[in-house]
């Protein structure tokens, strides 16, 4: 079926009116190129779900594609003989209350008992949650950090982690069977709630989730001189990060209140991310006026966490890779001093995140494993670990995106967990006299200086699609010889698996000092490019890094 004949058929089968009034508006030959990119393909569903830009067609996300989606899953469910049970959450986006209640419906359509969380809730919530109920399944609604446009459907196993692989590839076959208007199966939300088929998640299982996170706090010293300011971001975060913070004597919180209340526009954020400075600006001009020690932030759906802290009259803000070494060093320092520090103890980051991590693990005598990235793989690691009987061994996991996770509560990042660990963290060092850039910049002094960017290249639509093709294609079949002035000594194709790894779309380019990784990104339209090299000193590890950055920008054009 052709571009054209696909939207003639949403035409005349798309009931809902919103969707239709969309469609109606497109004309086939003055939005020529926009019908094209909506219909062109299916929206890809990968391990991280489903995620794409709100509106009508197979390549946007809509009420159908997520009907089609869940009938996918449930009959996949069926078919490996997984519990036809399911817990689903739901973030601040748009359509995101609506999205979830279709899912519960196709679901109970299909004979699955569903809970549902009855409000918004963080993505760790919602892999606590598959645990608790041991369901076959788990579908959080959300587009993570993505702009207001976007939504998505993320996927979880049994487990609480994100689909693997293979079951990502078995659950799109199934979805690629199923008609995208006649296939789902639907039943009345009402009905089903009257019977029991779909029921509310209760407060116990929300509170066990703020117990487990509890129980990873490592410090019982006072923490209420600690002045600490906090975004939500619009999004899920503000009851359980607040709730947890208090829990833990955390007691000086501000809220920033036009990020406070949950709203998918957005508005005073365009890019709902802590990565990026623009979405700390309210919190950041907020915590200057309170003379606040830390501001932290949560994005849309509370599984990244970001932090700035007050540094020669401004404000610096930790990168991801600082946090994830500041707070696995912590993790070991308080571990050994508690004297409860497992055997044989393991920590897992990916293979984008920094090297710093190789130094700081062999000190404490810890295990570094890596992953490739995606939350996912480290939740796998924990799974071996449990499936070997020493869930114990695992101590954290980090990866550069601001995602972080100590304990086996949850199986994916977990943004109240770092809230409450970034916290009382920057208690304890407060109560030496040190801020945490002034302790990351002692692990520096300690560790080495390692210097970690990430630059993103966007590439929309299908045109940009095929560029990145190209791109890597390019890349692979005539690397850089020469990086930042150093030779490149190795390249790894991750696409046939390499270093133990399953196959994957990423190529890495080693010199002595430097290194260079190149993939497009599983969740947005991006070539994403990260940098790293270590030096003397850090104004020779920034410097070696912009020459990295430098010589890469011819080709990536």
């Amino acid at each position: 079926m052709d571009t054209l004949e696909c939207y003639r058929r949403w035409l005349d089968q798309a009931a809902d009116e919103e969707l239709h009034r969309e469609l109606e508006s497109l004309d086939p030959v003055r939005d020529r190129d926009e019908l094209y990119d909506r219909f062109y393909r299916d929206l890809e569903f990968g391990t991280g779900g489903l995620r794409g830009v709100l509106g009508a067609g197979p390549n946007r996300m809509n009420l159908y594609v997520v009907r089609r989606a869940t009938q996918g899953l449930a009959d996949y469910m069926v078919a490996a003989g997984l519990p036809r049970r399911a817990a689903i959450a739901y973030d601040s986006r748009r359509n995101s209350p609506r999205f979830a209640r279709e899912a519960a419906r196709v679901l109970a359509a299909n004979g699955f008992q569903v809970w549902l969380y009855p409000r918004l809730q963080p993505t760790p919530a919602l892999s606590w949650a598959v645990r608790y109920y041991r369901c076959g399944a788990g579908i959080c609604v959300t587009a993570s950090h993505n702009p207001a446009a976007y939504n998505g459907y993320k996927v979880y196993g049994p487990d609480g982690c994100q689909i693997t692989l293979d079951a990502a590839r078995a659950v799109l076959a199934r979805i690629e069977a199923t008609d995208m208007f006649t296939g789902p199966r639907l039943c009345a939300f009402p009905e089903a709630l009257e019977r029991g088929a779909i029921r509310m998640i209760g407060e116990d299982c929300l509170e066990g989730f703020l117990d487990a996170v509890q129980q990873r706090s490592l410090w019982n010293g006072d923490k209420s001189a600690l002045k600490v300011v906090y975004t939500p971001l619009n999004g899920t975060g503000r009851e359980c990060v607040t709730k947890i913070l208090q829990r833990i004597g955390v007691a000086d919180v501000t809220v920033v209140p036009e990020q406070e209340r949950p709203d998918g526009d957005f508005p005073t954020c365009p890019k709902p991310n802590p990565e990026e400075r623009s979405a700390l600006e309210r919190g950041l001009a907020l915590s200057r006026k309170l003379g606040a020690d830390l501001l932290i932030g949560t994005d849309p759906d509370c599984d990244r966490m970001g932090a700035a802290v007050p540094e020669n009259g401004g404000w610096r803000l930790l990168s991801g890779n600082e946090m994830g070494i500041l707070l696995l060093d912590y993790i070991c320092r308080r571990r050994l001093e508690r004297g409860d520090m497992p055997r044989d103890p393991v920590a897992v980051t990916t293979i984008v995140s920094t090297h710093m991590a190789d130094a700081v693990a062999a000190h404490y005598g810890v295990e570094l494993r890596r992953t490739l990235t995606g939350f996912k793989f480290i939740g796998e690691q924990i799974g071996l670990l449990e499936q070997a009987g020493r869930a114990e061994r695992f101590l954290f996991g980090f990866e550069e995106s601001y995602g972080y996770l100590s304990g086996s509560h949850v199986r994916d990042k977990d943004g109240v967990n770092a809230a409450m660990l970034c916290c009382e963290m920057a208690a304890w060092y407060r109560s030496q006299g040190l801020t945490l850039g002034q302790a990351m910049d002692r692990l520096y002094g300690r560790f080495g200086c390692y210097e970690n960017r990430l630059q993103s290249v966007a590439l929309p639509g299908a045109d940009g699609m095929e560029r990145m093709g190209r791109i890597m294609a390019g890349l692979r079949a005539a690397p850089p010889k020469q990086l930042g002035g150093e030779t490149v000594e190795q390249i790894t194709d991750y696409r046939q698996g390499a270093e133990g790894l399953p196959p994957s779309d990423v190529l890495a380019l080693s010199t002595a000092r430097g290194r260079v990784i190149v993939r497009p990104s599983g969740t947005e339209p991006k070539l994403k490019l990260y940098f790293s090299a270590r030096g003397g000193c850090m104004d020779d590890a920034r410097q070696l890094c912009a020459a990295l950055q430098g010589d890469m920008a011819a080709y990536v054009k």
